[in-house]
C-alpha cells in the first residue's frame, strides 16, 4: 500500500529477454488514507465483485492512479506507449481469504485499457482459486526464469518480503516442480507499527527496531500459531496476524520483537522444503532491512544473497512478475501450478481486455510487457 511500482520487460513468457527501466509513484497521503478505508471496508465483503461504499471510490482512485503513472513513466523513459503490447495490472488487494475461496484486489482493466489504449490483463487470481488453489504466491514463475536465466543451481529459493512473505522452491525440473507458498508476516506488522509509533509508513534502516530488545513471550506467542507448521500449499491476508501481542512493549521494543517474528517465521518455513537449497535469493522491501538480512544469514545456509548481489531488483521483482504473466496469458502459458497454489491443476491466470484498443493500430501483443503494480 506504499505506491505504485511500474517496470518494463521484454519476453515471450517463457525466457526474460530484457530488463528495462523501473520506477515507483508513492501514495500521497489522501490516496494511502482512502486504501485503509477500503481495506476496512472489505472486510465484510462476501462477494469479489462487491464494490459498494468505499470500494468503488478506492477502485476508480486505484485505476487512475495507475494510468497516470505508467503514462508518466513511459513519458520520462522516453517510451511510445503504442510500442508496448500488454500492461499487466494486478491491483490494490483489499482481501485475500483463501478458506473462503474470496481475493478481492481494486483496479478496472477494462478502465485502464481505455485509459492507455493498451491491452490489459488483470484479475490474475481468481481462476487459480475457481480451481481450488489459494490464489498465491503467482511469482514463483517468474522466480524460476530468474534462476534460468541467471544459471543458479537447483535446488534454489526466492524469499520474497513484501508485507506477506512468500518462498519459492525451485529444484531441477519443470515448473511443476516448484514449491511455493506464504511464510507469514513480512514487512506488514513493521510497518502499522512504525506508522503508530513514528508517523512514519516503514522503519527505515531497521533503525527502531535496532533500538530494542526481543520480548520472547510475545514472540513465542505468535509463533505459536498454527499457520507456521501448517503443510504448504497455503497462504495469508494480511490481517491473519495483528499487533495485539506486543501492544504493551516500547516502540523499539515491539519492532524489535515484529522483527523477529518475520525472520523466525521464514526459518520456521524453511524447514517445511524437501531438501535444503544450494543458494536463497531475498526480494522485496524487506531486503532493504539490515536487521532481517542479518537474522536470515544466521538460519538460512549455506548460501545467501540479496536479490541486488545476484543482479535482480528487489524493489521490481513483483512489477516484472506480473508482466511476465501477462506475457504468457497472451500465449495461453500457465502461471500456477499445483505445488505453488495448490490448484488442482495448472492454471493460466489473468483476464486480457482490449477495452479502447484499435486493432488497426495494435498488433497481437507478444513480446514486450510493462506491469503497474
Amino acid at each position: 500500500m506504499d505506491g505504485v511500482d511500474v517496470a518494463l520487460i521484454e519476453t515471450d513468457g517463457e525466457v526474460i529477454e530484457g530488463f528495462g527501466p523501473t520506477a515507483s509513484y508513492p501514495y500521497d497521503a489522501l490516496e494511502w488514507q482512502l486504501l485503509v478505508e477500503a481495506v476496512e471496508s472489505a472486510r465484510g465483503i462476501l462477494r469479489r465483485t462487491d464494490r459498494s461504499g468505499v470500494l468503488a471510490i478506492a477502485e476508480q482512485a486505484v485505476t487512475a492512479k495507475h494510468a497516470q503513472c505508467v503514462k508518466d513513466f513511459a513519458r520520462a523513459k522516453g517510451i511510445d506507449l503504442s510500442s508496448v503490447d500488454v500492461v499487466g495490472f494486478h491491483g490494490q488487494t483489499v482481501l485475500h481469504r483463501p478458506e473462503k475461496e474470496l481475493t478481492v484486489q481494486l483496479g478496472d482493466g477494462p478502465g485502464l485499457s481505455r485509459q492507455l489504449g493498451v491491452p490489459v490483463v488483470y484479475d490474475f487470481r481468481a481462476a487459480d482459486m475457481e480451481r481450488g488453489g489459494q490464489g498465491a504466491p503467482l511469482a514463483p514463475i517468474f522466480h524460476r526464469a530468474l534462476a534460468l536465466r541467471s544459471k543458479l543451481p537447483f535446488p534454489a529459493a526466492f524469499v520474497n518480503i513484501g508485507g506477506i512473505s512468500n518462498i519459492t522452491f525451485i529444484p531441477e525440473g519443470g515448473p511443476e516442480a516448484m514449491i511455493a507458498f506464504d511464510v507469514g508476516p513480512g514487512n506488514c506488522l513493521i510497518d502499522d507499527w512504525a506508522m503508530l509509533h513514528t508517523g512514519k509508513p516503514i522503519d527505515r534502516d531497521a533503525k527502531l527496531a535496532l533500538a530494542g530488545s526481543i520480548d520472547m513471550a510475545s514472540l513465542q506467542a505468535m509463533l505459536s500459531n498454527p499457520y507456521f507448521s501448517a503443510p504448504a500449499p497455503k497462504s495469508l491476508d494480511r490481517h491473519s496476524f495483528t499487533l495485539d501481542p506486543v501492544m504493551r512493549l516500547s516502540p523499539a521494543d515491539g519492532a524489535a520483537t515484529l522483527t523477529a517474528l518475520t525472520v523466525a517465521g521464514i526459518g520456521a518455513s524453511a524447514r517445511l522444503l524437501p531438501e535444503n537449497p544450494k543458494i536463497w535469493i531475498v526480494s522485496g522491501g524487506g531486503a532493504r532491512n539490515p536487521h532481517i538480512l542479518e537474522g536470515l544469514r544466521r538460519i538460512l545456509q549455506p548460501r545467501l544473497v540479496t536479490a541486488e548481489e545476484q543482479g535482480f531488483d528487489s524493489d521490481f521483482v513483483e512489477a516484472q512478475a506480473f508482466a511476465f504473466m501477462a506475457a504468457r496469458l497472451m500465449r495461453r502459458l500457465p502461471s500456477s501450478f499445483p505445488g505453488t497454489t495448490g490448484a488442482r491443476e495448472q492454471t493460466v491466470a489473468g483476464v486480457l481486455t482490449n477495452a479502447g484498443v484499435s486493432p488497426e493500430t495494435k498488433d497481437s501483443p507478444s513480446e514486450t510487457a510493462t506491469s503497474a503494480e
